[in-house]
């Protein structure tokens, strides 16, 4: 009679790690016939009983591992210890070459940059986003094209300020993307304000165990800037836990020349006022990321996701010297202006998600959300004023302090149900409540002694409620792909004013439909079109019906009667040849809000005021190149052609301004040695003359070169990196429409020299279950 068997044993990586669902086959002993196989459990450990005594070949495999193939005679149970399985050899240039090149798929209404493996996730998620194509990052905002982008980590929303999300972006190690979606037509399970949208996917394996890293950075522009974090991840076959800090201390400067010419009854020059600015930014910030997943069984799973940011310092400094003339240079007087304000904030927002995946592949979630928002700023205005011979006048001085508190409550409910392998339905629901507390209180001084302005002294509730159902229809067949959707939100606001006891309240129903569809018409052409409509609401603070002084004669005004801005926006491309891409896009704007920087001739005061435009129309043609020249040389090269019109009636008149424009990018990486373990890249972005908000923005070119080297066996990177290397970044601006005359140049602090370094310890292949928190409303804070 047979005997039976069993054979067991370990699988374990080079650095002893164990190994997690690598397959292990019993084949017959030729190999020929499948008998039995398995797969490793958490700890890498596997067995396979009710064998019979006889001889079997034994293979084992795993994906990026050369396979392990053993003969054996079994005569009992049979223990093979540590079966340790090697990385794919390095002489397999050409598999490895392939697999680390990063690589480019179009879909009907996103294109995927594929970046797992590659050289690029060896730097930040910053710098991933810099490689993307369509992808601009640039003066404190990430925009797909002229638009803002909004961003999101495994289809979470990013709910930061811009200068807050590059802060985070550019702090956090990119080893654990996979891949960057360019999302131009989101579909409808999106917020409605989500017009363009870049998902960051993060990979996922099941391999259990411990991974964490440290991270430092020092970056010299005109001062230098320091950052550095912690991440820390552990997974077993109940929970996911992940936990990342980081902190920042910055001192970023600004200079500013700008000269406006008021004018008379008859639009002309009757004052110039030529003003040199100096602004410097101090701030420490902490940012904290939790996600913790708990399996509760293999269809039900609940996570908990909190993303919190800390300013405990930030401290603004504005120097303003103004020389004032007549019309033929002669001076008339002079003021000097010293603003120096304090702020600290905290912004928290926590989600609370159940999953729940049916046997039939579909899925139901439930998302509760929490944001608390918190922040004060005081500020200090001086201003000397000077007569026509240079002589000292007068001075006045006054504080403002200011508050804002915020709390945003919502729930989602949505479910998936993929009605066969090409075809797939979505349906959801939303509701959103905001409650902005927000007041504001000028003290004159005089006399040495505070003063209240009330003139200058409000307080302004804010309560928005927003309802909203979804349901989206994705299919495919033969060479054809379909997506459309339909969201429908009912919006319900009112803005009070306390102390003037005005109201604004605003209540519509709104329907954004978007469809998407392309067609392969053969191997080497392919042809996509889509639309969709948006909507964008105006932020808390725009809404406030405060005046915050710069100083006497530079204000910032809030506006009560904001109206949300709605975009249609169509595309029409066509890829061919594999490498070229030619599309066209058409964007209608109804409602555009700006903040304009508006003259009064009378007062000599300028004021920075949020807008609605009667118009805004964007539309271009694009031009796309993506090459591989060598095996170490990828290329990716843009130009796009477009035309920019904007229309307001002022109560001076009826302004109509359109200006075409040029954009392009090249961008190359590369990698070098035999290992791949030295990597560059470098990037050129031309942005032409063009038209923002009434201002003509003249050329700017952005160029920037990083190269990585990884050391201490491939746990550890170091990171060089230089930015606007040409001095061709900074811009001038020109604003000349009815009885409005000025111009300036900026130049802002981005030229500089940044050098990081990075250790990663405890299992290295480990892809944690990173992500953020959800909530469009938290945008608008």
């Amino acid at each position: 009679m047979a005997q039976e068997s069993s054979i067991s044993g370990k699988v374990v990586d080079a650095n002893n790690n164990p190994i997690s669902l690598a397959n292990v086959v019993i084949f017959s002993e030729d190999g020929g016939s499948f008998l039995k196989g398995t797969s490793t459990d958490d700890q890498g450990l596997f067995r396979i009983s009710n064998l019979s005594t006889k001889m079997y070949l034994v293979k084992i495999s795993f994906i990026g591992f050369e396979e392990f193939q053993q003969k054996i005679i079994l005569t009992g149970n049979l223990d093979l210890a540590e079966i340790r399985l090697n990385e794919i050899s390095e002489n397999l240039d050409e598999v490895t070459v392939i697999a680390k090149k990063p690589t480019i798929t179009r879909k009907p209404d996103r294109l995927v940059f594929n970046v797992e493996n590659t050289a690029l996730t060896e730097g930040s998620t910053l710098g991933v986003l810099k490689s993307t194509p369509g992808i601009i990052v640039s003066e404190g905002s990430i925009n797909i094209k002229s638009a803002p982008a909004t961003v999101f980590i495994n289809n979470r929303r990013v709910q930061l300020t811009s200068d807050e999300l590059i802060s985070l972006l550019e702090s956090a190690p990119a080893n654990s993307i996979k891949s960057v979606e360019v999302i131009t037509n989101p579909p409808a399970s999106y917020d409605a304000d989500s017009g363009s949208v870049i998902n960051i996917v993060m990979s996922k394996n099941l391999v259990t165990g411990y991974r964490g890293s440290v991270f430092t950075n020092y970056t010299q522009g005109v001062f230098p800037r320091y950052n550095g974090g912690t991440s820390h991840y552990f997974k077993n076959n109940k929970i996911n836990l992940n936990l990342n800090y980081s902190y920042s201390q910055n001192k970023i400067n600004r200079d500013q020349d700008d000269t406006v010419n008021y004018l008379d009854n008859s639009d002309e020059i009757e004052q110039i006022w030529k003003s040199n600015i100096n602004r410097n930014t101090w701030s420490q910030t902490h940012n904290l990321n939790l996600n913790f997943d708990y399996y509760i069984n293999d269809n039900n799973t609940i996570s908990l996701t909190s993303t919190g940011l800390y300013i405990p310092y930030f401290k603004y400094q504005i120097k303003n010297k103004t020389n004032i003339t007549d019309q033929n240079l002669d001076f008339l007087g002079r003021f000097t202006a010293d603003n120096l304000s304090r702020d600290n904030k905290y912004n928290i927002g926590t989600d609370l998600i159940f999953r729940h995946d049916f046997e039939n592949s579909a899925s139901l979630t439930v998302n509760a959300h929490y944001t608390a928002y918190d922040y004060k700023r005081s500020q200090n205005v001086f201003i000397d004023n000077f007569d026509a011979d240079d002589v000292f006048i007068n001075s006045s001085e006054f504080n403002t302090d200011a508050d804002q508190k915020t709390s945003i409550i919502n729930g989602k409910i949505d479910y998936n149900l993929p009605i066969n392998e090409t075809s797939s339905f979505d349906v959801g629901a939303k509701y959103s409540n905001v409650n902005t507390d927000s007041d504001i209180t000028r003290l004159d001084i005089i006399g040495g002694t505070e003063v209240i302005n009330t003139d200058n002294t409000d307080a302004f509730k804010y309560d928005e409620k927003v309802l909203a159902a979804y349901s989206n229809y994705t299919k495919s067949w033969d060479k054809w792909d379909l997506s459309f959707g339909l969201r429908v939100e009912q919006s319900s606001i009112e803005g009070k004013s306390v102390t003037l006891s005005e109201a604004n309240t605003q209540d519509y129903l709104d329907w954004f439909p978007n469809a998407s569809l392309s067609h392969q018409i053969s191997e080497s052409v392919g042809i996509t079109g889509n639309y969709k409509r948006s909507i964008s609401r105006p932020s808390y603070t725009n809404l406030n019906p405060f005046t915050f002084f710069l100083n006497e004669n530079n204000v910032v005004l809030g506006n009560p009667n904001l109206n949300p801005t709605y975009r249609d926006h169509f595309y029409l491309g066509v890829n061919f040849l594999e490498y070229f891409t030619v599309s066209s896009y058409y964007d209608n704007y109804d409602g555009d809000i700006v903040e304009l920087a508006r003259q009064d001739n009378d007062t000599n005061i300028i004021a920075y005021t949020p807008t609605n435009l009667d118009k805004k129309v964007e539309f271009g043609f694009d031009f796309e190149f993506i090459y591989a020249p060598t095996n170490t040389w990828d290329l990716y090269f843009v130009t796009s052609f477009y035309n920019i019109a904007e229309e307001a009636n002022f109560e001076e008149g009826f302004v109509e301004q359109n200006q075409w424009s040029n954009y392009s990018i090249l961008s190359n990486s590369f990698s070098f040695l035999e290992d791949r373990s030295l990597n560059a890249s470098l990037t050129f972005t031309w942005v032409g003359k063009n038209l923002q908000q009434f201002q003509t923005i003249d050329n700017r070119l952005v160029s920037e070169l990083s190269v990585s080297k990884t050391i201490l066996k491939k746990k550890g990177i170091i990171t060089l990196a230089v930015e606007d290397f040409f001095n061709l970044q900074d811009y001038k601006s020109r604003t000349r429409y009815l009885n409005q005359s000025s111009f300036g140049n900026v130049d802002v602090d981005n030229r500089s020299i940044k050098l990081g370094f990075r250790y990663k310890f405890g299992n290295t292949k480990l892809s944690t279950n990173e992500r953020t928190t959800d909530a469009e409303e938290r945008e608008r804070l």
